[in-house]
This record gives structure tokens, sequence and C-alpha cells, in this order.
């Protein structure tokens, strides 16, 4: 027996348009190589897709893409996760299975205080299957989880949470393994990560999801498990399709810095690679406001790169500091004003004692708001000698 194992596509979640069908594209791939390798069946473990009303775009190509196996009799089993989940219970994923493209394989009873799950039979196989929910409520349900027994068939309990082994002292809301109904094998999506330990593994996600992982992982993956008398194999699979550059670059002055950053690109070969672009350090001078994001994508474009990804979370504002001494305390609004004056020339600094004082002017009592607004508006004007 051979069979597949993805989770977390998360089709439709990056807003750059190259990399939501790059993203796409790796789906595909998978696809592609599931029915290359003639497996048995395929599972999906949650969050095929990024939310539960994806674009109708990203609808489209998936369901090409799982006729595919439809048309090539690979059946394939579904269960939501925490992006595609719906309270209401109403999502896509039963637009497919109405479709005849998969089955989800989330069937409850509820028994008194227990969640009996029956199996959908697949061969020789029972497949289980509890979905993802939102701030991972699923945790404290699973705990009350039984399995129908199937004796005889070879039993696969599908997932989508954080199971203890995996996060370790994370403070994640998780299970621990001892605390899930016996199963033969448990394929698990939530946590994009590359994690396998004996009958629990994690597809890790068909494309990284975010920058920080497509910094860390790169590229997707899936499994194909394999089930030989008894004993289980697993063969992970990766799914390359883009190179990723990293350009990290500490910035100390945002005037210089489109200067700076192009001649880094310059140095790189880009071809039909991902960019990263990450910016750090603390501003000396100018703002980030100063750096032209535009025309460095055009330069990375222009060099060939297929796609460019920044990230100015590290970049920040040095906070202006003004030293003061002031040996009368009466006076401090007064020697701020000074020292800004000094530190920061400017032909509107003759103004600002002006303005600090008709700032302070109060409204009168009983005095309409519109008549208090127009006496400070005509104290202001005034002082800048302009009208109102």
């Amino acid at each position: 027996m051979k069979f597949a194992h993805l989770g977390d596509c998360h089709l439709g979640s990056w807003r750059i348009p190259a990399l939501q069908q790059l993203n796409l594209q790796s789906f595909q791939k998978a696809i592609e190589l599931c029915m290359r390798e003639k497996v048995d069946f395929v599972l999906i473990a949650g969050d095929l897709f990024d939310s539960a009303y994806p674009p109708i775009e990203i609808l489209k190509e998936t369901f090409s893409e799982l006729k595919k196996l439809k048309d090539a009799e690979i059946p394939c089993f579904i269960i939501a996760g925490s992006h595609d989940y719906s309270a209401s219970g109403k999502t896509f994923l039963d637009v497919l299975e109405k479709a005849g493209f998969c089955v989800n394989v989330f069937k409850p009873e509820v028994r008194q205080d227990k969640i009996i799950l029956n199996p959908e039979i697949c061969g020789q196989v029972a497949i289980y299957g509890y979905p993802g929910k939102k701030s991972g409520l699923e945790v404290e349900e699973l705990r009350k989880v039984k399995l129908q027994e199937a004796p005889g068939f070879f039993r696969v309990f599908m997932l989508h949470t954080s199971i203890q082994g995996a996060i370790g002292s994370l403070p994640i809301e998780s299970i621990k393994e001892q605390e899930l109904p016996e199963a033969d094998f448990y394929p698990l999506g939530h946590l994009h990560i590359d994690y396998e330990n004996g009958k629990f593994v994690y597809s890790g996600p068909i494309f990284p999801n975010n920058l920080q992982e497509l910094e860390e992982l790169k590229y997707g993956s899936f499994y194909i498990i394999k089930v030989d008398q008894g004993k289980m194999s697993y063969e992970k699979i990766k799914i390359k399709l883009k190179e990723v550059e990293i350009l990290d670059l500490e910035i100390k002055n945002a005037l210089i810095a489109n200067e700076v950053i192009n001649t880094e690109i310059k140095k790189r070969n880009l071809r039909d690679k991902i960019l990263i672009l990450k910016l750090s350090g603390k501003l000396e001078r100018g703002k980030i406001s100063n750096i032209d994001f535009q025309e460095i994508e055009n330069l990375a474009k222009e060099l060939g790169a297929f796609a460019i990804v920044k990230s100015t979370s590290q970049l920040s504002v040095e906070e202006a500091k003004l030293e003061i001494e002031v040996s009368d305390m009466d006076k401090i609004e007064e020697t701020i004003i000074s020292n800004y004056v000094k530190e920061k020339p400017s032909q509107f600094s003759s103004f600002i004692p002006s303005l600090m004082n008709s700032l302070a002017l109060e409204k009168q009592e009983d005095e309409k708001s519109s008549i208090f607004e127009a006496r400070l508006f005509d104290e202001i004007s005034k002082i800048l000698n302009i009208q109102i």
C-alpha cells in the first residue's frame, strides 16, 4: 500500500500575485507526483484553502487539480483546517465533496460526553479525521474522541492540531500523543514544520505561507507513505520550484538607502529567483518612507527576479534627543523650544512660542464650539499672517 500525505496548502494565501501563483503551482506539482507515483489514495490534513471562502479563481484551479485525481481513480480524503474551517459547518470543502472530488472523513456521533468517529473505508484502510478549529478549540474536544472499531483494518487518524511532542516548550494549546485514541498512523497538519516521530508526521506546507517560512523552509513538501507487511516507511518529497535569495542589509541613512540596496542587488544572480530583502538598523537620517521600494522592485525584475518580498520590521527611526539643562522649572517649555530651534532651524521657528500660547486659549462658559473654533483660528491666522 502506498499513499500521499499533504497538508497546509493554504491556496490563495499570498497577496503577491507571483507567489500566490507559485503556491498553486506547488499544489499542482504535488498532484502530478501523486499520480506519477500511482498512490492508492491522497490525504489532505486541513487548510487546503487559506480561508473558508477562497477566491473563485483559486476554486477553479483547485477543482481542476482534484478532477485529475478523480479521473486517475485515486481517492482523495480531507479534513478542514483552522483556516478553511467554518463555525457554521459550511465551507467550499462541502462543494468539493458534493462534486465527487474528495471525501471529508470527519464523521462524528455524539454519545453522552464522548465523540465517536466513524471511518471511511478505502481497501484495507480505515480513515478517521478530526478538523482543526480557530484558536486550538479542537484540542479539548479531541480528549473526548473515540474511534469506532474496525478490526483487521490499517487505521489512519488524520488531524489538524498541535501535538505536545512537536511544539516542545512553546506556549501553544496542544494535546499529548497518549491522549489520542490508538491508530496505526497519524497524518498531521497545522504546524508548518519538518517533523517525523514514529506514527506521527507533519507534512509541512505545500509552499511557505509567509516571509519567515519562505526564509527558513524555502520550498514546500509532502510525504509518500509506504506500508509493506505492517511496516511503514516515509519519503519526504520536496517541491522546489524556485530558488530563494536573501539580501540582509543594515541601513542607517534612508536618504542613500536606494543607492546602497541597488548596488548590492546588482551583485546577485537573481535570475528566476525569489528575492527576500531584509532591512534592519536604526535610521540616523531620513525616514523609511524615503526608501523607494518601487524602484528597488523594478531593478530586481529587470535583473530577472521572479518576485521580491521585503521586510522592514527591524528597521526603526532614531528618536530626536534634546539635552536640556534647566535651573528654573517654570522656564522648561521656553528652554525646550529654544533647544529645538537650534537643533532644527526653520523659517517657521519664530512662530512656535506664539502658536503655543494660542493653543492655550480656553473655551469660555456657554460659548458655542463654532464660535470658540472661529476665535482660535482667527488668533492663529494673525500670528501666521494668513487667511484661514
